[in-house]
């Protein structure tokens, strides 16, 4: 009798498993087509979006370069005009001469963007963004190798 009431029960749900499974299940074929249809959109509008965002900064930065070229343009001819039509006194304190030029370093040369590490200053010693600078050896540990 046991036997008898653990098979129907075993039967009763393996039919309820059956009929019950398929609707807690994620094996909806149009939902999956629809999901990656989704994630398709998704990746296209990312796409766009950074190809948007790449043309705004090229753009910005040679607008940016095209400010700095005017205003360098402006500024050398305030510089001409003041040396031109001022005396040496005026014209040195309305503006600088060409030597001092903020547009051009101490040389007179053009200015260098700042570097991403630190130079060595001595033959032998390390940048300042060496792991061992600004570390001392311990002398006993140099007197044993």
């Amino acid at each position: 009798m046991i036997w008898l009431t653990g098979i129907v029960c075993l039967a009763i749900g393996v039919a309820a498993g059956f009929f019950i499974a398929p609707r807690f299940s994620n094996s909806n074929p149009e939902k999956i087509v629809e999901l990656e249809t989704k994630i398709q959109d998704l990746q296209r509008h990312h796409a766009d979006y950074r190809e948007h965002v790449s043309e705004h900064f090229s753009a910005t930065a040679d607008l940016v370069h095209n400010m700095t070229e005017s205003y360098r343009d402006v500024y050398q001819h305030l510089a001409r005009g003041a040396q031109d039509l001022c005396n040496e006194e005026v014209a040195g304190k309305l503006l600088p001469s060409a030597d001092q030029s903020m547009f051009s370093g101490p040389d007179g040369d053009t200015m260098e963007p700042p570097k991403d590490y630190a130079p060595r200053r001595v033959g032998n010693q390390s940048g300042a963004l060496s792991e061992g600078f600004g570390l001392e050896r311990d002398k006993s540990s140099d007197d044993e190798r």
